[in-house]
């Protein structure tokens, strides 16, 4: 091995076409940018979302409503959800490790348990939030809940 036989290993360089490199090579003289203005020239950059001096977009498109910069995002876990749980896992405690070990949370999402379904075993839930049909459901099955 020597200088003279090296080349690329296979499938690391792409065949395309080099532009600027003469008449030729039928990429040469304004190398495929046109003829004189902004981009024509080295340098140029133009804005995100820039329309040539039309009114963009996002400034034609009105606004509208109220984003509540204070909203609390949960992420909802029925009690339907929560009795699959039991019956296929075997658990009797629930926590945010349990949730996010089965897929159902992130790690940092906080998680309210919601009333849809039905729950027939007893279980002890440890949450950030939980509405008053899922405590009350979890309850009468001799459960806790238990709020972050």
């Amino acid at each position: 091995m020597n200088l003279s036989n090296l080349k690329p290993a296979e499938g690391s360089t792409k065949e395309r076409k080099r532009i600027g490199r003469g008449q030729g090579s039928g990429r040469g003289g304004t190398s495929t940018r046109g003829h004189k203005g902004a981009k024509s020239r080295s340098g140029y950059k133009s804005k995100v979302g820039f329309e040539g001096g039309q009114m963009p977009l996002q400034r034609r498109v009105p606004k509208y409503g109220f984003k509540n910069i204070n909203r609390v995002e949960y992420r909802g876990v029925n009690l339907d959800i929560l009795q699959d749980l039991v019956e296929n896992k075997k658990v009797t405690a629930l926590t945010l490790e349990v949730l996010v070990a089965n897929g159902l949370a992130h790690k940092n999402d906080l998680v309210k348990v919601l009333g849809r379904g039905e729950l027939k075993s007893k279980l002890d839930v440890t949450v950030h939030a939980c509405s008053a049909s899922a405590k009350s459901a979890i309850e009468a099955n001799g459960g806790t809940v238990t709020i972050i």
